[in-house]
């Protein structure tokens, strides 16, 4: 993540509105964090949110050349080494994207949003109970993260541990903010219904 905070709130902001927002938002963050970075002659900022245009159009290959660049900016920059990994899993390249995943966790241990990730690319290949560390790592450095939540209660229902994952869907419920994100909370609420037929 970056460390000059002005960034740093606007890569949270985008990171939000890629979780919980709309395409639309999303590439409007990416396109002000582009011309701030311009502006200030960030050269590292410029390559990652050039790589965040290209990764929301799904110019992933594209999106790999400029992450790549933002790392040799600033090789500490952990959501580089994320979203070059996110990209490499939408080309198919899951082995490799495991090493991306793992290098930003070792220069950006603090980072939440990578253990998410490595989390949710464990679960959906069936390494569920790897999944869940990652979740709860994440949870650890973001509490408050109802995306994350959501990933474990998936994880855990994979396992077979219904009661678990209803507790972790409830969360997701408590955490979400009021009048946002309605499908998910829609989404969510099937989930504990479908649960709560299991555990009668």
């Amino acid at each position: 993540m970056s460390k000059n905070s002005e960034f740093s709130k606007l890569r949270f902001k985008l990171d939000e509105a890629i979780t919980y927002g709309t395409q639309g938002q999303a590439i409007e963050l990416a396109k002000q964090g582009l011309k701030e970075a311009q502006i200030q002659g960030l050269a590292g900022e410029i390559e990652y949110f050039k790589g965040q245009l290209e990764l929301l159009n799904e110019n992933f290959s594209a999106a790999i050349e400029h992450f790549d660049a933002a790392i040799k900016y600033n090789p500490n920059d952990g959501a580089s080494f994320n979203d070059r990994a996110l990209c490499m899993v939408e080309l198919g390249v899951i082995d490799e994207a495991f090493k991306y995943l793992d290098k930003g966790i070792e220069v950006e241990p603090d980072y939440a949003t990578i253990y998410h990730n490595k989390g949710w690319l464990l679960n959906n290949i069936g390494r569920h109970t790897e999944a869940i560390e990652c979740f709860k790592k994440a949870l650890q450095l973001e509490p408050s993260r109802a995306v994350t939540y959501d990933n474990l209660a998936d994880a855990l229902f994979n396992l077979a541990d219904f009661r678990g994952a209803l507790e972790a869907y409830r969360k997701v419920l408590e955490l979400l903010e009021p009048g946002r994100c309605e499908e998910i909370r829609g989404q969510v609420m099937a989930q504990i219904k479908h649960i709560e037929t299991k555990l009668i």
